[in-house]
């Protein structure tokens, strides 16, 4: 069983009676890379030669090997999406955004409008696309479910983004927990809701944790190329503008994907662990305790690795991240899940006529 930090325990455990925390429930991921390798190579080998067509069905063959090799308690979860779903989604998508570029070249006047109509319509398709993979996602053969309304939907993806524009992203943490939370808060296992518990000043802190960090980098970053490359006599700089121009591009660039490395890693372990530490289900809750130094070694190692292998070492980069990522969450169960997943079973099999018409617009949220 992984450890959980003492920390990271401490926190969850105490918002449960003492009698009630059974044990850590950790999650686990067992796919390989030189499996997956096969299955990506297929994938990217006929979705060039349909010219994209083949990529719906190359992303259900890519989650169900990602959800199949989760594992918590000695089951895996699974992935039921439709090809035909996803390709009519992406269709969609296709024309949507191909109709506001096209609008775009005729005239600056028509792009507006075009963007005016594509923001009004992309709430409603990413609460689609929610519902679409939560309810295609299964554990034990029971699924998942997502009731948030489209009102909300307008909301979290319209209302507060533009707000948080307006106000020169000072609001940008409160529309990242409202996000958040009609993500987490609207999901469902069977017929038991997920709660979201985390507080709007504890997203606040992780902004200026991250803010303040990126700063810093920043700063050291143009000291380093000043103290570096600034000329101190005329000789001097005639020589960088004759040779150290691809010398000063070079670390400019290295420098702008490390920092890009930094500031990903530093923005998933810090709203990851926020967010899963305040989600719970019925009387479970969670754990996250992903550490920032090995999420960036990975990160970075896996991007060298990529480049210098021409992008053939991007399945196994996929699957390093998903093992160390998945690893570390956690599940502090109270009582057995056995007795929670036939409890959580719905009381009527039917579907519903809205699960058949749901669509995959993936725009990856």
């Amino acid at each position: 069983m992984q450890p959980v930090s003492a920390s990271d325990a401490t926190d969850v455990v105490s918002s449960l009676p003492d009698e009630a925390v059974t044990r850590y429930e950790p999650f686990r991921f067992t796919g390989t890379g030189g499996e997956y390798f096969r299955i990506w190579i297929v994938n990217v080998m006929l979705s060039v030669v349909t010219l994209g067509i083949y990529s719906a069905w190359a992303k259900v063959r890519r989650l169900q090997y990602f959800y199949r090799h989760t594992r918590i308690s000695g089951a895996s979860f699974d992935y039921h999406g439709k090809p035909l779903a996803l390709l009519k989604g992406r269709i969609l998508a296709s024309c949507l955004f191909g109709g506001y570029y096209a609008a775009s070249a005729i005239s600056p006047a028509a792009g507006v409008v075009a963007f005016a109509m594509l923001a009004a319509l992309l709430p409603w398709l990413l609460a689609r696309s929610l519902r679409f993979r939560l309810y295609n996602s299964s554990y034990r053969g029971l699924r998942f479910h997502f009731h948030g309304s489209t009102a909300e939907a307008y909301r979290v993806f319209l209302a507060l983004p533009a707000v948080a524009i307006v106000s020169l992203f000072m609001l940008a943490p409160l529309a990242h927990h409202r996000l958040k939370r009609f993500q987490h808060a609207n999901a469902a296992y069977g017929q038991t809701r997920f709660a979201f518990d985390a507080p709007v000043g504890a997203f606040y802190k992780s902004y200026l944790v991250i803010g303040g960090c990126l700063c810093l980098y920043i700063l050291a970053g143009v000291l380093i190329l000043l103290r570096v490359f600034a000329p101190s006599d005329p000789v001097g700089e005639e020589q960088f503008d004759l040779s150290g121009q691809s010398l000063f591009v070079g670390l400019v660039l290295v420098m702008y994907v490390l920092g890009v490395s930094i500031f990903w890693s530093l923005m998933t372990v810090q709203i990851r662990n926020l967010v899963w530490r305040h989600t719970s289900l019925g009387p479970h809750r969670f754990i996250s305790t992903l550490e920032l130094h090995k999420l960036l070694g990975i990160i970075v190692t896996n991007t060298l690795g990529i480049v210098f292998t021409l992008g053939l070492f991007k399945p196994y980069a996929q699957i390093r991240l998903a093992k160390y990522v998945i690893g570390e969450l956690s599940l502090v169960s109270s009582g057995t899940l056995d007795e929670f997943v036939a409890g959580s079973q719905p009381e009527t099999t039917a579907l519903g006529e809205e699960a058949a018409e749901l669509l995959d617009v993936d725009f990856g949220i």
